[in-house]
Formats: structure tokens, C-alpha cells, sequence
């Protein structure tokens, strides 16, 4: 099994997964904490009702708090220095784990892509588009962005893989730019699970009203809901 961006040589991954479900009056709430490892890579995040809170960069050597700007930044004092002694338990773990289940082959499961703008588009206005890829596995996939059919890597970003329910994955890129008339963009996506690149195609031109604003108010409503949320799991990560 693997997650979560593992680049791994080998098929065993090592992976703890933790949920913790409490309620806050009518409200119910899932914090999730993910720690996994490959003989190469590895990966330590925390998150809260499907949203991604905190996770460990092991290339930059710090914890990233991955809120985006509007929400309150998450205080996690010596979680980085925790993960990394984490990772030296799980490839010791992955080690015996390698043996006993014989490095079983990983079902690969091919992405599917859409890609639509945050807010709805005026000519000349900065906005972003946003390319999700969802329902693959293993991890990782590799996006890459186009305008008129040349590569772009100014203004891009990429979140981290999460799991679905299904255990499948799900992870955002998007590129920030200004709409005009007669440019395209594409956002084309690769994994092993695809024959060929995966790519999906947006015109301004004829772009139909963005469904980003729904989504990012659905977004803002469950950060809203975090403030408690996320105090208390803490709480509950650091017992």
C-alpha cells in the first residue's frame, strides 16, 4: 500500500492511519492523522473534516501549516521534530513489513481530472484555475499546466495528496493567472495508471460560471467550523 506522494522503490509502504470523531453539539467532526514511509520518502500530516491542516516537509526539513491565508495559522511546536523521529520507527517497521507480506503488487488505479476557475471570470482581472485530480492510487501524479500549448510554471501550485473515503486520493493544483481573450489553457496530468497523459482543456471564451465559489464557500464554512476543532485535536494529538 502507498500514499500520500510516496516516490517508493519497493511495494510495501508503512502506513498509520488514525481517525478521531467528536461532536460539538449537532456538529460532527473527523480529525485524521496519516504516517507513512517508504525505503525512499515519507510522510507526516494531520487533517480535520476532509481538509489537509498541517503536514511535514521532509525535502525543506520543516512542518508546513497548509490553511490556506484567511484561516488562523495552526501552532504545532516540535511536530516536525516528532515526524522525523516517527519516520525512523516506520522504516524499521517497513523493513519487517517488506518480508512478512512479500512485497505484494499495488492495485493501480487511474485519475480522472476536471478543471474550472475559482471565481468567475472577468478579462483582465487575476484569477485562478484549478485542476483537481481525484480517484487515484498510489500516489504521486505529476501535473503540468499550459498556455496555447506552452508550458507554464509561474504562479503554480499543488497541494499535497489526500485520501477519499474509498482510499483512493485526491489532490489540487492551480495556477494563478489573468484571463484574455484567444488565450487556452490545459492542465494535463500523468500516472502510471494512464496509458497517456491525461489532459483537460479551458477556454475563457466559452467557460460556463465557475463552480469555485460554491466549493471555496464550502471550504470557508468547515475552516469556520476548525477554530474549536482544531484546538482540540491537538489536544488530543499531543496525549
Amino acid at each position: 500500500m502507498s500514499c500520500c506522494g510516496l516516490n517508493m522503490k519497493i511495494s510495501v509502504t508503512f502506513i498509520i492511519l488514525s481517525t478521531l470523531v467528536y461532536s460539538e453539539g449537532e456538529i460532527l467532526h473527523s480529525d485524521l492523522t496519516i504516517r507513512g514511509c517508504s525505503d525512499s520518502d515519507g510522510v507526516d500530516m494531520y487533517g480535520a473534516d476532509g481538509d489537509e491542516l498541517w503536514y511535514a516537509d521532509f525535502i525543506k526539513q520543516k512542518g508546513v501549516d497548509a490553511l490556506p491565508p484567511f484561516a488562523d495559522p495552526i501552532q504545532c511546536p516540535g511536530c516536525y521534530e516528532q515526524a522525523v523521529a516517527n519516520q525512523q520507527i516506520c522504516k524499521q517497521n517497513l523493513k519487517v513489513s517488506a518480508i512478512g507480506f512479500k512485497n505484494p503488487e499495488e492495485k493501480i488505479v487511474p485519475p480522472q481530472s476536471s478543471i474550472y476557475p475559482r471565481n468567475d471570470v472577468i478579462f483582465g482581472v487575476e484569477n485562478t484555475l484549478i485542476c483537481h485530480v481525484t480517484g487515484f492510487f498510489p500516489a504521486p501524479v505529476r501535473v503540468r499546466w499550459t498556455r496555447n500549448n506552452q508550458n507554464v510554471t509561474e504562479g503554480v501550485h499543488i497541494s499535497t495528496p489526500y485520501p477519499n473515503q474509498d482510499f483512493t486520493l485526491n489532490q489540487f493544483s492551480s495556477l494563478t493567472f489573468t484571463p484574455e481573450k484567444g488565450n487556452i489553457y490545459g492542465c494535463t496530468v500523468e500516472h502510471q495508471g494512464l496509458t497517456e497523459p491525461q489532459t483537460q482543456v479551458w477556454d475563457p471564451e466559452v467557460s460556463q460560471p465557475s463552480v469555485g465559489p460554491a466549493v471555496f464557500c464550502g471550504v470557508g464554512l468547515t475552516l469556520g467550523l476548525l477554530g474549536v476543532a482544531t484546538g482540540l485535536f491537538f489536544f488530543y494529538q499531543r496525549n
